[in-house]
């Protein structure tokens, strides 16, 4: 048995117009990024990239995709994003490109990236803050946004202190 290595190509799209993140769907992404290695690099381009090519996570909100190719031809993917300049969504197109983070061997090792990437940005976000109130206005929602455990609807949990 032959374990095929694919490298994972972490991206962001980056636009002007907010509606094309909240429209960008896994599917037209695949389509724009497939027609870009197809002009840029031609038939064997794209028959190369297209073996293992998938869009395994796409997050709407962040504009963060990653994309999956095999260790071969990734180089050839990677030279061809800069090439995408607008994602069609409902037979509308939305001006933007993607913005290569980070290229691993691993999902892992990109989530670990983009965890570091979005503290910087955060810091940075907060380095910029002009007043004290846009300052306390970030803090505050990155304090709304944590992650809690939901309650499990059964009654057979209960918490230890006795809260529900």
């Amino acid at each position: 048995m032959v374990r095929f290595k694919n490298r994972y190509v972490l991206c962001e799209v980056v636009s002007e117009d907010p509606r094309c993140r909240q429209c960008i769907e896994d599917r037209t992404l695949g389509l724009a990024v497939r027609d870009a290695i197809a002009r840029v690099h031609g038939d064997y381009g794209l028959a190369c990239c297209s073996i293992s090519f998938t869009v395994k996570y796409l997050n709407a909100y962040t504009g963060t995709v990653l994309l999956r190719c095999r260790k071969d031809s990734y180089r050839l993917l990677c030279s061809a994003l800069p090439f995408v300049r607008y994602l069609e969504s409902r037979a509308q197109r939305y001006p933007c490109f993607l913005n290569t983070l980070h290229v691993g061997g691993t999902i892992r090792t990109c989530q670990k990236f983009l965890i570091q990437y979005n503290r910087i940005e955060l810091l940075r976000l907060l380095q910029n803050c002009t007043t004290e109130e846009e300052r306390q206005c970030i803090q505050k929602s990155l304090l709304s946004c944590s992650l809690t455990e939901e309650q499990s609807q059964s009654g057979d949990e209960e918490e230890d202190d006795g809260t529900e």
